[in-house]
């Protein structure tokens, strides 16, 4: 099988990657969402197979064993989150050239599987006092889960000298141009 390109968009929870993958896939047709694994439960606004496909702990398990992951993480206790071999096979078979919206270590782990196929995106938030901010206006989290994901997310933003570009997303609109040039090159590439 042919293989595609890759472009793996990474950042602590509220620095804005998601919103930067959906333009990204708005801007460029000839990408494709790869739909992420997880073991956590369901949101109201979230779909089987758009958002993610929720598989039960067990069987998460089984498809570790299985070997049946790109890449995956235990993100916290008994909650983990991975990419399925089968949905970028899937994609790359339908032409796309595959977008992935993961965490720091899912990231490191798909470059590291595809090195020359692969551009790693580190979305930084302009200060770790303005990603507190934004994950306390969420209002989507318990106390316990906001201070779970504070302490996650000082402990990724270490990681941003090993991927390929980082983006700081202060001002969005300049960071939607920036992440667009920063593709567009990528996908130029032969």
């Amino acid at each position: 099988m042919s293989k595609g390109k890759l472009i793996v968009v990474t950042a602590p929870s509220g620095a804005g990657k998601t919103t930067i993958v959906h333009h990204l896939l708005e801007t460029f047709p000839s990408l494709a969402f790869s739909v992420s694994a997880t073991t956590r439960g369901k949101r109201a606004n979230e779909q089987e197979g758009k958002d993610y496909y929720y598989i039960n702990v067990p069987r998460f398990k089984e498809l570790i064993a299985e070997n049946a992951f790109l890449e995956w993480q235990e993100v916290y206790e008994n909650q983990f989150y991975g990419t399925l071999k089968s949905e970028v096979e899937r994609l790359w078979q339908h032409g796309k050239q595959v977008v992935f919206d993961i965490d720091v270590k899912g990231a490191i782990n798909v470059k590291k599987t595809f090195p020359d196929e692969t551009l790693t995106i580190f979305i930084k938030p302009p200060s770790e006092a303005i990603l507190v901010e934004r994950l306390k206006r969420r209002k989507s989290e318990s106390e316990e889960s906001l201070k779970k994901r504070i302490t996650k997310a000082t402990f990724e933003l270490s990681f941003e000298d090993e991927f390929d570009k980082v983006l700081v997303n202060d001002d969005l609109a300049t960071a939607l141009r920036q992440a667009e040039n920063i593709v567009s090159d990528w996908l130029s590439l032969g």
